[in-house]
């Protein structure tokens, strides 16, 4: 048996170091880019990483490896795929190693603070704050190994907090604000302002953010499908506060929000654009954000799958289905519980059906089947939505690499 490795893993490898960020884009390979470099801090041999020599065991035992990834992937099993190139388990029997290998979630992180001596893998960017989970953390880099993967590692300066005072560049966070931290004076409630001595912050953050040179052999093809909406009750809501579903007060910016995108998202012409895309496209995956769609979408494809060839399967909140064997099928994935976590390499479809506030989270959705060993070169994602002032503000902020802000949309 031999690990194979890209060469711009290869490349990460060499310059990688504890307390580090393996940064990739989604289906980059992180993942096995991360078990390679703790093979090499182990005692294993560079020369097994280009997939042309049988692999060589690392020193016995090697050091005791944690993985703290997403509840989905400690589900799924996803990390086994990984670790077994290396002839790595998390059951005894099957390890070659006399070594601890224990893989979990992010939610159970707590339970190793007190691990010594050990290496960590931490993977998706889950630190971020001052809660229990940053607290874990910062207790765990203190006497263990451990470096971090993300495919977005920080937004603003202040995601990078926990890990340059774990790094050991600030005692703690209040060294950090003290130093960098300008918060506004014209705010209720604390407000970053600006951030003062950028240049090193930028000196810090280089010397541990490891970009992998990814280069994909996938062509992303983007189609806005645009559809009608319900234009006089779009109107009506914005005109009266009035929630016309409920039949009460908006009471708020956000609670308007809800019921305009109520409103376009289940016009029946968004759901006939989506049925002529499954046509085409009898295997897909369907992004979508609140309950009423999931709803929706279930009763418009249950005709369907009352045939013998077409199967529904859900990821959400409520249900944690896997991804359909059948020959034409739809996953339906809520946003927030499916958008990262997970990978498919059975379709080269993705819908969204209706699009979500933060751009960072469309990305990690796009990304579940744009991956290394997808056998499709062409993948295709179909954006929903309409001409409402809604739907355009969404996708303006989108295209501009920015969260949807509603306060800032709505003057209440």
């Amino acid at each position: 048996m031999a690990v194979k490795l890209y060469d711009y893993q290869i490349a990460a490898v060499e310059k990688m170091q504890n307390g580090c960020i393996l940064c990739g884009g989604v289906g980059s390979g992180k993942s096995r880019t991360a078990l390679a470099y703790y093979y090499l801090q182990n005692g294993g041999e560079p020369s097994c990483l280009t997939g042309t020599e049988e692999y060589i065991p690392m020193e016995d035992p090697p050091k005791d490896l944690y993985i703290i990834t997403t509840a989905r992937k400690r589900d799924t099993m996803e990390w086994e795929g990984d670790l077994s190139p290396f002839l790595l388990s998390i059951h005894k029997d099957v390890n070659l190693y006399s070594n601890l290998i224990k893989v979990d979630s992010w939610n159970n992180i707590g339970k190793y603070a007190d691990v010594k001596n050990a290496f960590f893998i931490f993977d998706e960017q889950r630190v971020i704050g001052a809660g229990a989970w940053v607290k874990a953390f910062l207790k765990i880099a203190k006497s263990n190994q451990w470096i971090l993967l993300s495919a977005t590692p920080g937004d603003t300066w202040q995601d990078y907090i926990p890990v340059f005072v774990a790094n050991g560049f600030y005692k703690n966070r209040t060294e950090f604000i003290r130093e960098h931290v300008v918060y506004s004076r014209f705010s209720k409630f604390p407000k970053i302002d600006r951030y003062l001595n950028t240049g090193r912050l930028i000196r810090l953050r280089n010397r541990i953010l490891v970009n992998m040179d990814f280069k994909r052999q996938t062509v992303s093809h983007h189609e806005d499908v645009f559809v009608r909406y319900g234009i006089e009750q779009y109107k009506d809501a914005g005109r009266t506060r009035w929630d016309p579903f409920k039949n009460e007060p908006i009471t708020n910016a956000a609670g308007l929000c809800y019921i305009w995108r109520k409103i376009v998202n289940t016009d029946e012409s968004r759901q006939l654009a989506l049925l002529e895309i499954v046509e085409k496209h009898p295997r897909a995956i369907i992004f979508y954000n609140f309950d009423y769609e999931l709803k929706l979408l279930k009763e418009l494809f249950i005709p369907y799958a009352d045939t013998m060839y077409f199967e529904i399967a859900e990821w959400n909140g409520h249900k944690h289905q896997p991804i359909p064997e059948s020959k034409n099928w739809v996953y339906l994935v809520q946003y927030n519980a499916g958008a990262e976590g997970w990978n498919c390499i059975k379709t080269d479809t993705i819908i969204f059906y209706s699009q979500n506030y933060s751009y960072k989270i469309m990305q990690q959705s796009a990304g579940r089947i744009d991956r290394l060993n997808t056998p499709f070169k062409d993948l295709y994602y179909y954006h929903l939505k309409s001409r409402s002032g809604i739907d355009l503000a969404i996708s303006k902020a989108l295209k501009e690499k920015k969260d949807f802000n509603e306060t800032r949309f709505v003057k209440w």
